[in-house]
């Protein structure tokens, strides 16, 4: 008897990120295996990032968009972490 073999779909190589760009940068946010749920998570970081515009400006800190693009497994960097809301990380921005 054979033993049978899967065979992966092209698309189940495919993720959704959310991406945060500041000017010229962008960095990957978070990734998600479906559109529906990165699209979600998209539009939670922008109301945390209108919820906290005023400070990031006083602050005279950048304001990150995000955006949702589809990517390969292969695509994302090897130690990659995701990234919070408003776009910065130990006090650093993107």
């Amino acid at each position: 008897m054979r033993d049978l073999v899967s065979v992966n779909r092209g698309d189940e190589d495919t993720l959704w990120a959310v991406v945060a760009t500041v000017g010229r940068n962008s960095r990957i946010a978070e990734v998600f295996r479906s559109r529906a749920a990165a699209l979600e998570d998209r539009a939670w970081r922008a109301q945390q990032v209108r919820a906290y515009e005023d400070f990031l400006r006083r602050s005279r800190q950048p304001v990150p968009h995000y955006s949702v693009t589809p990517i390969r497994r292969a695509d994302l960097p090897r130690k990659w972490t995701p990234l919070p809301a408003l776009g910065f990380l130990r006090g650093q921005f993107i």
